[in-house]
């Protein structure tokens, strides 16, 4: 454990550091509070032992930044000026505990170690939040979910790498967590980064942290992602949206599990376990020129492949009692589908998937009033209504029987027109986002709505 010791006297800082090494801790040291504060924010600190009074930033305003910035690091507050009014304030400022110089031995070392031991509890509290405030099991019992939780079992206890690919909505993330709650790395937080959400030049500061005066705006130094996973999961999600140079960085760091941070020359040695998610297909990607075969190689130690909700229907009534137990838990009222609507609701293709049932899920919930959600109901939230595919069958120029007494070629354009129509409607118009959910170009939808007569646009 590292324990920054923050005082402007040299007799002081060689004391307590002689005590940090005697009880087999790492000493760092720093004569101001503008120093302590660069220091914490590059590099892992356990605890903080600062004196109050300092020229330039004195202890209470470093105090006050630290805990601003770092809620849960402990500082131990010392003075050789001490009086109550001084303590109480630094308690009030978050201050674990108030020692008086010189500290004796015993003293310094029995509070260090309750603020470190406090400090452990309350990681280990806000990781059982996190677990219990984010979903990490699967639901589902069909045939590909039980395959995949196979997998999941059998990788999540090694340290393998894995790359895990599906649709958009499909459950990647939930993947993810599944293989970091069951690995032996599970009782540290994994560390999450959506390579698509970050601008192209705050990338690599983002990934490896960056060091002061590095760049315009880089007023502290920063520690990365990297750095934070150290000893536990990094998950890289949105993987090919990297650019090719961040991917050429990202591969020799993978390689060596070393890197430097942006603007910097010390080394610093990580020991990371990577999970790597896209929608994309690598293989496409690659033969265009847009991610690198050496760093998919890498990556895809063990590939895992998360179902689109299409093929695992037979999850579906699982899928809608669990997200009906979930909003009702947050203050949404639960109500029951009855049969007819999960009949009808399997015959939709859900081309958002998992994510695009709990959205219909919530907005059910939502705009219904009574308590059982029939199948007109359901119908008509997913714009699949009876009054809606009949004006569509009108559309086709038929009544009743929307295809009958229709060549397979008239057929199948009448139906084109159906699908595009409706998959609109539940996107209130949004022709880029049904695009996307459909994994077609905007341009080609476009014109293919234009054809079926401009409806919706």
């Amino acid at each position: 454990m590292k324990i920054l010791i923050v005082d402007d006297e040299v007799s002081i800082v060689e004391s307590l550091s002689g005590i940090m090494l005697d009880e087999v801790y790492t000493p760092l040291a720093a004569d101001c509070g503008e120093r302590a504060l660069e220091i914490i924010s590059a590099e892992h600190v356990d605890l903080v032992l600062m004196d109050v009074w300092m020229p330039g930033l004195d202890g209470l305003e470093t105090l006050a930044k630290v805990k601003e910035s770092y809620p849960h690091l402990p500082v131990i507050m010392i003075s050789g000026h001490g009086n109550i009014d001084t303590a109480v304030q630094a308690t009030r400022a978050g201050a674990y505990d108030f020692i008086e110089k010189p500290p004796s031995y015993d003293k310094i070392v029995l509070s260090m170690k309750n603020a470190l031991h406090l400090s452990q509890v309350e990681k280990d509290n806000l990781i059982l939040r996190q677990k219990a405030d984010k979903k990490s099991e699967l639901t589902g019992s069909s045939e590909p979910i039980r395959q995949l939780k196979d997998s999941i079992s059998r990788v999540a206890p090694t340290d393998a790498w894995v790359l895990i690919t599906g649709e958009h909505g499909t459950g990647k993330e939930l993947v993810a967590q599944s293989i970091h709650r069951l690995s032996a790395r599970g009782g540290r937080p994994m560390t999450e980064i959506n390579c698509a959400a970050i601008p192209e030049e705050l990338i690599e500061s983002e990934l490896f942290g960056h060091e002061k005066g590095s760049f315009t705006g880089a007023n502290t130094s920063k520690r990365g992602k990297f750095d934070l996973a150290d000893g536990s999961t990094l998950f890289l999600d949105e993987i090919a949206d990297m650019s090719l140079k961040t991917q050429a960085k990202i591969l020799r760091i993978l390689q060596e599990q070393k890197f430097e941070r942006v603007g910097g020359s010390k080394t610093i040695a990580v020991d990371v376990r990577v999970l790597a998610a896209t929608n994309k297909d690598l293989t496409a990607e690659i033969a265009a020129g847009n991610f690198r075969e050496d760093l998919y190689w890498r990556l895809n130690v063990v590939p895992l492949v998360v179902p689109p909700l299409r093929e695992r229907l037979g999850d579906l009534p699982e899928l809608v009692a669990a997200f009906v137990r979930e909003f009702s838990g947050k203050g949404v009222g639960a109500k029951r589908f009855t049969a007819a609507a999960l009949t009808m609701m399997a015959r939709h293709l859900w081309p958002g998937n998992v994510r695009e049932l709990r959205n219909f899920i919530e907005r059910v919930l939502i705009m219904t009033v009574e308590e059982e959600v029939t199948e007109d109901m359901a119908a008509q939230l997913l714009g699949l209504s009876e009054s809606g595919r009949k004006n569509t069958a009108a559309a086709c120029g038929q009544e009743g029987d929307a295809y009958s007494g229709l060549s397979f070629k008239e057929a199948k354009r009448c139906f084109e027109q159906d699908f595009l129509r409706t998959r609109l409607t539940a996107n209130d118009g949004n022709i880029s986002r049904t695009a996307e959910q459909l994994g077609m170009e905007r341009s080609n939808l476009h014109k293919k709505l234009k054809q079926a007569g401009g409806r919706g646009i």
